[in-house]
């Protein structure tokens, strides 16, 4: 049995979440984040959560659509393969956000369906914070089946900056604890390995937020306030212990960066890659 495409359109109740800099800061350190704008107090405008901190806020409302029983959604079987993240007010300890969920495809793909979800993110002033686009694969029954590959052409000359991170070997159970996303298959090796993967595989959300330092640090001048847009394509999975690499090249608009994340074999792991990059409002 598929997923159920007469709840196709389909919204959800909005979710409150009120943001606490214990949890900013624990889910920065839950990806190895350093940057004094997420840490430091004494800033004059105080600290502020990480960019991807807003799928932390919105996870409720996203739960809601892969746990309605009518959706028929295997949690088991599905991979995020898509994430799409606009950027318009930074999210700061104290905000209540209020998210909003909502089925915007529902398609065939060889080996499986795919999901995509619109979640609409904002404060308590009613202004949009962000605006996300969460689109999922669900696998087929076959063990091997899987459509997630990179593509597009890697730009011919050399990148702007390259950038190589190390995932720790707990980083999922870590992640897993800072996002509320425990879904087995990032901390449980036994179902992991029944669900058809090789072993726990990290969380693309967490494999996101290291691109997002790479990006933050070396074209935002270590300014998260300058990152408009964020999306990356889930190639392949990032396992525990493996450094991965992240190069990024100027795009053809101003302001706008290409980028891909390879993994020790030089496999994209993230491929397209894209992030927009403003000045401080």
């Amino acid at each position: 049995m598929g997923l159920n495409r007469d709840l196709l359109g389909k919204e959800y109740d909005p979710q409150a979440y009120v943001v606490s800099a214990e949890a900013t800061t624990a889910y920065a350190r839950a990806y190895n984040e350093d940057n004094a704008w997420f840490f430091d107090v004494d800033r004059p405008a105080g600290i502020l959560a990480p960019p991807l901190f807003g799928a932390v806020a919105s996870w409720l409302s996203l739960m809601m659509v892969v746990t309605d029983t009518e959706l028929n959604v295997d949690i088991l079987r599905l991979v995020h393969s898509r994430q799409d993240m606009r950027f318009f007010q930074p999210i700061v300890p104290g905000d209540m956000i209020n998210s909003t969920a909502k089925i915007v495809a529902i398609e065939e793909q060889p080996g499986g369906e795919s999901l995509a979800v619109d979640l609409r993110c904002c404060n308590q002033n009613g202004e949009t914070a962000q605006h996300i686009t969460f689109t999922a694969f669900i696998r087929g029954q076959e063990r091997r089946s899987r459509t997630r590959v990179a593509t597009g052409e890697t730009p011919a000359r050399e990148p702007l900056h390259r950038v190589s991170q190390t995932i720790d070997a707990d980083q999922t159970f870590r992640y897993a604890n800072a996002s509320g996303d425990r879904n087995p298959i990032h901390i449980d090796e036994d179902i992991a390995k029944l669900a058809g993967l090789p072993g726990i595989i990290v969380h693309g959300l967490c494999t996101l937020a290291f691109a997002s330092k790479a990006i933050i640090d070396s074209v935002c001048e270590k300014d998260p306030r300058r990152l408009r847009r964020l999306s990356a394509g889930f190639a392949r999975p990032v396992l525990p212990g493996q450094t991965i690499t992240t190069a990024i090249w100027p795009d053809t608009n101003p302001g706008s960066y290409r980028y891909e994340t390879l993994n020790p074999s030089g496999r994209a792991v993230i491929k397209p890659g894209y992030a927009e990059i403003g000045e401080v409002l």
